[in-house]
């Protein structure tokens, strides 16, 4: 395929949080080759004249699961769902979320080395994926789903605690857990993840839980480290959170119940914060008609009354943060409601680098994903308007971006401004 030259352009820079006038964008296969005022366009080269519109970097959610398809209750209804009938629905969840602007997503428990490959080989349309496999977690855990009356082992249910395929897999005790870290990585894990606290959605831990020992979970870090890699955590409150810093975890997810002691920790130790607060709001909102149990309902309520709070200590602190919404099942839909919720506490340009720059620093791909800059895979938005000035262009959930373009394809042109042939 010939370059392609886009003109005539406002370049959004999530690192400076402004807008540059007059720029150009030259791409070639799925990389940018040149951005400025002055870059010149190859004699054969495509040309589209963009007519002064917004071009800003494609978005990154830090912490989705794809293959999360079910709400109703989704902790019980994947035993009854083949694994051909969950594979389907992800691709459709997946190319849905890329329609929301989402180019690139980092998944935290469920989907695999496969789903990954499907979009680098253009099996499916979606955002480039980074995944970590199955989560792990203690007996009693987040991630062990059996009720305090089930007493038998760990289901081998497809996409339930256990299994080949599921999302989560129970490791107790320091020898388990660096067999359960090495597996994930031998599986094509890109990152670990670990639930280090209590949690909303699973039946027996209660939310001021703290899970694992300092031993299990510096025994992860050093074999997570070992691969090249670092761990993730699911951790609500102060408490679990300090545990995982200092036992060197690189993520901090969701983080509600942060108090300004434990974000100078995190800022101390370089941790990155993501938070989804936009789950506990949808869940809240849907949670009863979509078959979540009361008590589910009385932790998801503790989680939302502190709201806000935990992106003012943060900010305050300097803790950074990346973008995402943890959004399961049907619930999806309103990923972008998360760009709104951000708004009551930060500035418009801090929620735009939370997710760009700051996701493609989650990622470990600084300058390749989350800026239009010399030698970034080519994933971008453009747009009537500035998302600096007007936030609702990002929250709006897609309707406002005028062309999608990831990894070199035009995923959305609905108004042909390309004249490009549109991937799909």
């Amino acid at each position: 395929m010939a370059d392609v030259f886009f003109h005539n352009l406002r370049l959004l820079d999530p690192e400076a949080g402004q807008l540059k006038p007059g720029m150009c964008v030259l791409m070639r296969g799925n990389r940018f080759i040149g951005v400025g005022e002055q870059v010149e366009a190859p004699s054969d080269a495509v040309k589209i004249d963009l007519g002064g519109r917004v071009m800003m970097p494609g978005l990154i959610d830090c912490h989705v699961h794809v293959t999360s398809i079910k709400t109703v209750w989704a902790n019980k209804s994947y035993m009854f769902l083949l694994p051909s009938a969950v594979a389907a629905a992800t691709w459709s969840r997946m190319q849905k979320m890329l329609m929301r602007g989402f180019t690139t997503a980092r998944d935290v428990g469920g989907a695999d080395m496969g789903h990954r490959e499907a979009v680098e080989q253009g099996l499916v349309i979606g955002p480039r994926l980074f995944v970590c496999g199955r989560s792990i977690s203690q007996t009693g855990g987040h991630g062990d789903q059996r009720t305090r009356v089930d007493h038998p082992v760990p289901s081998n249910s497809f996409h339930f605690t256990g299994g080949v395929s599921g999302n989560r897999r129970v490791a107790d005790g320091v020898d388990e857990v660096r067999r359960a870290v090495r597996d994930e990585i031998r599986l094509g894990a890109d990152h670990i993840k670990l639930q280090v606290g209590g949690g909303v959605g699973s039946p027996a831990d209660p939310i001021h839980f703290v899970q694992y020992s300092m031993e299990e979970l510096r025994a992860a870090v050093e074999e997570a480290a070992n691969a090249h890699t670092y761990v993730a955590c699911h951790s609500y409150t102060a408490k679990a959170v300090a545990r995982a810093v200092r036992a060197g975890i690189r993520t901090i997810e969701h983080a509600n119940f942060l108090d300004a002691p434990t974000a100078d920790l995190m800022v101390e130790h370089g941790a990155i914060m993501v938070p989804t607060l936009v789950a506990y709001e949808a869940t809240m909102k849907f949670g009863a008609q979509q078959g979540y149990p009361a008590e589910n309902l009385k932790k998801n309520e503790r989680v939302l009354a502190v709201g806000t709070t935990s992106l003012e200590i943060a900010k305050a602190a300097g803790v950074p943060m990346a973008f995402g919404t943890d959004l399961i099942g049907e619930l999806d839909g309103y990923q972008n409601d998360e760009f709104e919720i951000r708004s009551r506490v930060l500035s418009n340009a801090e929620i735009i680098h939370s997710a760009t720059v700051m996701g493609a620093e989650v990622v470990r791909r600084k300058g390749e994903l989350g800026v239009i800059a010399e030698g970034a895979f080519a994933d971008a938005l453009v747009l009537d308007g500035n998302p600096l000035d007007d936030i609702n262009l990002l929250a709006s959930g897609g309707p406002d971006f005028k062309v999608i373009l990831a990894n070199g394809q035009i995923v959305k042109d609905e108004e042909g401004l390309t004249g490009l042939p549109v991937a799909g």
